[in-house]
């Protein structure tokens, strides 16, 4: 996401919605292909894809109502991809 915003000039919003295009793209590529190797429960899939379905739409309209004031997206949003590289950074080095 840094990257996305310091490479291509994009603002906060749109380079929030360009990533998690990217990722749910990738998530649908992966998880079409476990389905067709027979590794996914229908029940709990559907369970997930409703969660994901009403999840994204609260964050969309959340990410719409941050960035309308200059600067408040960027505020709420770094602390979690932070906190995030902290967590993944503290489970790699503690070997779990």
């Amino acid at each position: 996401m840094p990257g996305l915003l310091f490479s291509s000039g994009m603002t906060m919003i749109e380079a929030v919605g360009s990533s998690l295009f990217a990722v749910g793209t990738f998530g649908l590529t992966t998880a079409a292909n476990y389905a067709l190797s027979g590794l996914v429960s229908p029940i709990i899939a559907m369970i997930f894809l409703l969660g994901g379905m009403a999840g994204g739409w609260a964050g969309a309209v959340l990410a719409t109502r941050l960035s309308r004031r200059k600067g408040t997206l960027t505020y709420v949003f770094a602390p979690v991809i932070v906190t995030m590289a902290v967590y993944m950074g503290y489970q790699n080095l503690s070997g779990i």
